[in-house]
């Protein structure tokens, strides 16, 4: 049975406010897993590779699902997705504390937990959001939300750090299940659908299939998926490896946990400020822009000598970067397509973010164990953020012709 609609005595600050904070507790703990790789690769006896193939699996579950979670959100309602979401991500983080080699850990952290993020984070609840707020606050909002997975990841990795330290890893997995429960209760606050968008007059009813054949032969919905690509490998491969590299490089581990806490700060300004330029000015234009600072901060990185405060000097200048590319790109589905299948659609585009963000997690760890460094990998992601930086430019970003007026 299909939910009801979103009642119009919802507000769009409750949908908004319930779903930064889904985000925020999903996302806070999804970032705090590189944390766990020193204690649990000497514990299980695995190498950086299989802890790395975990996040890859996890990563790329995370994706391959979410169009079809995407699909089920905008046929039956944000709520009851996420709440389904929040068991079993609590389910994947009791599985891992239980793992006892490489085996386990692939299922729990890699492929439960993969799932599961893609019913509790940006995809479905931004999908819920897109249909409560208008067109022209619609980036601004989007960007609100995303700035809640920072917040999540500034409160919750120094917390995990803490936890680590004091009690080991089996015990916080423990706590940070409970955590993620508590999403299904927030859930409470995106649950419902509607077919209607303020702001827009109603278009030509369209099907699922017909949504998709449409999406398929746009070139810029292509383009997207290719820049996406990139902001997940950039993504995974820093907050899977950079403590790892910094450990390795003499600061310690615990410096690892304020960078990327500090990642998650500046992220909150960054994808407030990002959304409202998305408002402001063409979201192509500040996509292609954002990618290709990100090259030039991680160069001047790794230019510099490394030290405690050029580490946190990057993790602020990457930061105010990080997620950025959430609001702009969803809000460029958004435009180009109407919001009817904004979260199939734009689960889609997803997916290219998590396959690049497998080969993030992943092929860094096979770098570093066939060569002992990990300077290849931060060329690679050198290279991506510029190529980024140049396939949005040309991305017709108009609305479709079934959106425009007679």
């Amino acid at each position: 049975m299909v939910s009801p609609a979103i009642s119009p005595m919802k507000k769009p600050w409750i949908v908004i406010l319930c779903a930064a904070f889904i985000v925020t507790l999903a996302m806070g703990v999804r970032q705090s897993f590189g944390l766990f790789l020193p204690q649990m690769s000497v514990d299980i006896g695995i190498s950086r590779s299989d802890f790395g193939l975990a996040m890859a699996l996890q990563n790329l579950l995370f994706g391959l699902v979410q169009p079809f979670v995407g699909a089920l959100a905008d046929k039956h309602g944000a709520g009851r997705v996420v709440l389904a979401g929040a068991l079993l991500y609590a389910l994947g983080l009791v599985g891992a504390a239980f793992a006892t080699d490489a085996i386990g850990l692939h299922i729990s952290f890699g492929i439960l937990i993969g799932m599961a993020q893609s019913a509790t984070t940006f995809v479905v609840v931004l999908g819920a959001v897109g249909r409560v707020v208008s067109p022209e606050k619609r980036s601004s909002a989007f960007g609100m939300v995303t700035a809640g997975g920072s917040l999540g990841q500034f409160l919750v990795v120094p917390l995990a750090s803490m936890l680590l330290g004091d009690l080991g890893y089996h015990q916080t997995l423990w706590i940070m299940a409970g955590l993620v429960a508590l999403c299904g209760l927030l859930a409470i606050g995106v649950a419902g659908r509607t077919d209607s968008n303020p702001g827009i007059t109603a278009a030509v009813e369209q099907t699922a299939r017909e949504a998709l054949r449409e999406a398929a032969v746009h070139r810029g919905y292509w383009l997207l998926n290719a820049g996406f690509f990139v902001c997940g490998f950039h993504i995974a491969f820093i907050a899977t490896h950079l403590p790892a590299y910094l450990d390795d490089k003499g600061l310690g581990i615990e410096i690892g946990a304020q960078v990327l806490a500090l990642v998650g700060l500046f992220n909150i300004l960054g994808s407030y400020v990002f959304g409202r330029a998305g408002d402001l000015m063409r979201q192509k234009y500040v996509l292609s822009v954002l990618y290709v600072a990100r090259s030039a901060v991680i160069a001047l990185f790794l230019f510099l000598p490394l030290t405690h405060w050029t580490a946190l000097a990057f993790a602020g200048a990457m930061g105010f970067l990080w997620l950025g590319t959430v609001p702009l790109t969803s809000g460029i589905v958004g435009r180009i397509f109407g919001v009817r299948y904004l979260s199939m659609l734009y689960g889609i585009v997803f997916l290219s973010h998590q396959v690049g963000s497998f080969f993030g997690a992943w092929m860094a760890g096979l770098i570093f164990d066939a060569t002992g460094s990990y300077d290849i990998a931060w060329g690679f992601a050198i290279a991506l953020g510029l190529f980024a930086g140049i396939v949005h430019l040309p991305i017709a970003d108009a609305p479709v012709k079934r959106l425009q007026p007679a």
